[in-house]
């Protein structure tokens, strides 16, 4: 059963990265469509709002993970980056 937790949290973050991917190609196109600057830096910070979403899964993942093993330092470790 924990496995496929895991599996689906994994194909949750897999197809969040893949929506950001689409969101920078945006970007892109946007920019050699010589799109108004305000509308590009808008996409531009829902990209990285994305990204951070996604980092904190995984560092909450990881958290977790570590502390179901019982590896302390490590759990220490990334929740020292989770509180950066």
């Amino acid at each position: 059963m924990l496995r496929a937790m895991e599996a689906t949290q994994s194909d949750q973050l897999l197809k969040q990265l893949k929506r950001i991917n689409g969101q920078i190609t945006g970007v892109i196109k946007m920019y050699t469509d010589e799109r108004a600057c305000v509308d590009i830096v808008h996409q531009i910070v829902a990209v990285r709002a994305s990204l951070g979403k996604v980092a904190r899964e995984l560092l909450t993942s990881e958290a977790g993970r570590c502390s179901k093993e019982r590896k302390l330092d490590d759990l220490n470790a990334v929740l020292k980056e989770l509180l950066r």
